[in-house]
């Protein structure tokens, strides 16, 4: 079984990773089971979870777009509960 991958909605702000299954017979591409899909943003957490998690040369295409400077502020932990 083979992945494609596709970087939806790719912009300074964030991505949506989609992960499709798929099997090729006879020269046509079956695609098997649904799509899986995660969603990133440019924040520190998010480069972090981003490259962990994504293989090249797609984290280097994510990279490119968002550059060296995260653009969206971790959330704020309330800790008064």
């Amino acid at each position: 079984m083979e992945e494609l991958i596709l970087l939806d909605e790719l912009n300074e702000f964030g991505v949506s990773v989609v992960t499709k299954k798929y099997i090729i017979s006879e020269g046509i591409r079956y695609f098997v089971g649904d799509p899986h899909r995660v969603a990133y943003v440019n924040s520190t957490s998010g480069r972090a979870d981003i490259s962990r998690e994504l293989s090249e040369p797609y984290l280097s295409a994510v990279m490119n777009i968002w550059g060296d400077t995260p653009l969206v502020p971790e959330p704020e932990i309330d800790n008064h509960e």
